[in-house]
């Protein structure tokens, strides 16, 4: 099965020079986590989650009516083509601890794929379990329970 078969398409995107301000009311009128970033040609750049709003902007005391996404997001996205097998997207969200990744055809962003897309087949539960375990494993070392 391939991702093609799973993704959400059309994937829901903001321009780099959109303002953080847009992004949060994107991602509430879609009730979405993270949205993809892209230039004037249409070509990801970058992803901004719901995570590097509070964290970048909001932490950092940033208006996010005067700054734009591009400021904020991360630059470095791993991707996947529609003909990714899913079980290798799965590989992948494990090793960049990520949930979601962009699908990507001929530069554009065409759909997006969770790991609640790839747990929703059944046949990749053993995938799904190993790449949350991945994802999630340090996040305990680094954030141990107050034991007051």
């Amino acid at each position: 099965m391939t991702v093609r078969d799973i993704m959400t398409d059309p994937a829901i995107i903001i321009h780099e020079d959109a303002t953080v301000e847009d992004a949060a009311k994107v991602m509430r009128r879609h009730n979405i986590g993270s949205i993809p970033v892209v230039d004037a040609r249409d070509a990801l750049v970058g992803i901004v989650t719901d995570r590097d709003i509070v964290i970048r902007n909001m932490a950092r005391g940033l208006d996010p009516k005067n700054h734009s996404v591009d400021e904020i997001m991360t630059a470095d996205v791993t991707c996947v083509t529609p003909e990714t097998e899913v079980d290798e997207a799965a590989e992948l969200m494990a090793y960049d601890k990520v949930r979601r990744l962009p699908v990507v055809e001929a530069d554009k962003v065409i759909g997006f794929v969770a790991l609640g897309d790839i747990s929703a087949c059944r046949d990749y539960t053993f995938e799904v379990g190993e790449a949350l375990c991945e994802i999630s494993d340090g996040c305990h070392k680094k954030y141990p329970k107050n034991d007051a």
